[in-house]
């Protein structure tokens, strides 16, 4: 009955934010006004024509920053979880649905409801953990995280502090030809679990920049208790294309492993990058900043070069005590870092044991069953197609998907030989995909049918003219490669002649052969001719 009561109130009066902090009485529940500042604004209104930077010049401009300089960078992760139900309740969570249709008491905090572990959490943890090379914690616990924003319901957020779940890992990927090439590893610093808060709603057309604001916000806590894997990276990353990198890595590994599709655009990936400098040579760490809500691999680039720029512009003034403890968002329009809020610290989020939870045990027999479920993740697939003979450029294409890497080795599987194969995918295949706004999954040609039309190709059966006909075909409407040859008699005409004349040169052997054989019977003594 309360559950009902409440979700109806919400969906009917959503909960606006206005120039007042006064808890108010509309139909016998209480919901609460208070100021919105500008910082926590998002802009809605289309930004501005961003300013596009050749990736070689920013390359060049951080360069020289470099030499009297050196950045410390860190990532924290937030990875949504593609589980059925939420973290600690049954409540579905779909992106996209009405505001304040997927909630309940536990989500939404109300008095007397109680956390029950959703154990595909556990699971989750568990993969991604052993993927990133982590050690496990055969026990860990819950705590409370308190700190006090519209869109956390409970004023608190359940999460892991001194016990994580996992610790002490590491990621290794390669970095593009066009950023210089390269093996890489950043460490891991530990991974922990927790919940998602609401999300603020903006109707408001100002910019992160502005002052101050009264536009009205509403709260959707739809997001509220949607289970989320933070990974803390070691602070091993020096460029913002280093960063970008790990960032890429980790959404592969992530989708290859399935707990999550880490589309960046929906939330399911979040970035929050901190960024420090400090004169080579000098062991401590600067002062560290956080850039926060990075929603783009190019974003977390860009800001993290901006924020180093700005950073050691200070340093060279002589003003390094202005540069504080902060979060800064990323403006996109204006390319720049602006204030958000001041940092807070440890003791500002009053870290105790969630009391209303039970630690989590884990088995030597679970983690080796999970570990058995793994897949063949993306750094052993690109060294894998490094020892087939495949170019860098080939094994970075086709590692970074996985319905694309299982769509080639599924090909070659079929006897198609491994270049030609490649070339297909990375050329025409992925040219129709592009054009059509399609993923591989979606096209109507087969791996085997691929392989077919390779070898035909190769065979001379038909040209490559021919087999790129036959391919778009394929893609776009199936069937089979002998069947549309044959009913579009395309065999080529070189094909043609060539089986014409060694049907004829096996009609003259066969000819031959009877009259020698006639002759030998007529002629005993000349046999030995």
């Amino acid at each position: 009955m309360a559950s009902t009561l409440f979700r109806n109130v919400i969906q009917a009066q959503p909960l606006f934010l206005n120039s007042s902090a006064l808890l108010r009485r509309k139909n016998g529940v209480l919901y609460c006004t208070m100021t919105q500042t500008a910082t926590e604004e998002k802009q809605q209104q289309k930004s501005p024509q961003k300013i596009k930077v050749p990736p070689q010049k920013q390359m060049k401009e951080v360069s020289k920053i470099g030499a009297d300089y050196e950045a410390v960078i860190g990532i924290e992760t937030h990875v949504q979880l593609s589980t059925l139900t939420k973290a600690f309740c049954s409540c579905p969570y779909s992106y996209g649905a009405q505001p304040n249709t997927c909630i309940c008491p536990v989500c939404m905090g109300l008095p007397g409801a109680l956390p029950v572990l959703n154990s595909k959490v556990i699971e989750c943890a568990v993969k991604l953990a052993l993927a990133l090379n982590c050690r496990l914690s055969f026990s860990s616990k819950f705590d409370r995280k308190q700190y006090f924003y519209p869109d956390l319901p409970k004023g608190y957020q359940i999460s892991q502090f001194d016990i994580p779940i996992a610790t002490g890992g590491s990621i290794d990927l390669d970095l593009p030809l066009e950023f210089g090439g390269g093996h890489r590893r950043f460490g891991i610093t530990r991974i922990h679990m927790e919940e998602d808060a609401g999300k603020l709603m903006h109707s408001g057309n100002g910019s992160y920049s502005q002052q101050m604001s009264n536009h009205p916000s509403q709260v959707d806590l739809n997001r509220a208790g949607v289970p989320l894997l933070e990974i803390v990276s070691e602070p091993d990353m020096r460029t913002g294309i280093e960063a970008s990198e790990y960032a890429a890595e980790l959404q592969r590994v992530v989708r290859y492993l399935g707990v999550s599709n880490g589309n960046m655009q929906e939330g399911s990936l979040r970035c929050d990058v901190n960024v420090s400098v400090r004169p080579i040579g000098q062991a401590e760490f600067g002062t560290k900043v956080e850039i926060k809500n990075l929603n783009s691999f190019s974003a977390i680039n860009r800001a993290i070069d901006f924020e180093i720029s700005r950073q050691v512009n200070l340093h060279s003034q002589g003003q390094q005590d202005s540069i504080v403890q902060e979060t800064r968002l990323w403006e996109e329009g204006a390319q720049k870092t602006v204030t958000m809020r001041k940092k807070e610290g440890l003791a500002d989020y009053r870290y105790f044991p969630e009391p209303d939870l039970p630690e989590v045990v884990l088995t030597k027999a679970y983690m080796d069953s999970v570990g058995k479920s793994l897949p063949e993740l993306p750094e052993a697939k690109r060294r894998r197609y490094e020892e087939m003979g495949l170019s860098m450029q080939d094994v970075l294409f086709l590692a970074n998907d996985i319905a694309v890497a299982d769509f080639f080795d599924a090909t070659i599987q079929k006897g198609a030989d491994v270049k030609l194969a490649a070339n297909w995918i990375m050329g025409d295949i992925a040219a129709y995909l592009k054009n059509e706004k399609l993923s591989i999954n979606d096209i109507k040609l087969v791996p085997h049918e691929l392989a077919e039309l390779i070898a035909s190709i190769k065979s001379g059966t038909i040209s490559g003219k021919i087999g790129k006909e036959i391919l778009f075909e394929l893609l776009a409407k199936g069937g089979t490669v002998k069947g549309l040859i044959e009913e579009k008699d395309l065999v080529q005409a070189s094909y043609c002649f060539s089986r014409c004349f060694l049907h004829r040169v096996g009609g003259w052997s066969s000819w031959f052969s009877q009259l020698f054989a006639s002759f030998g019977e007529n002629n005993a003594d000349n046999r030995s001719c």
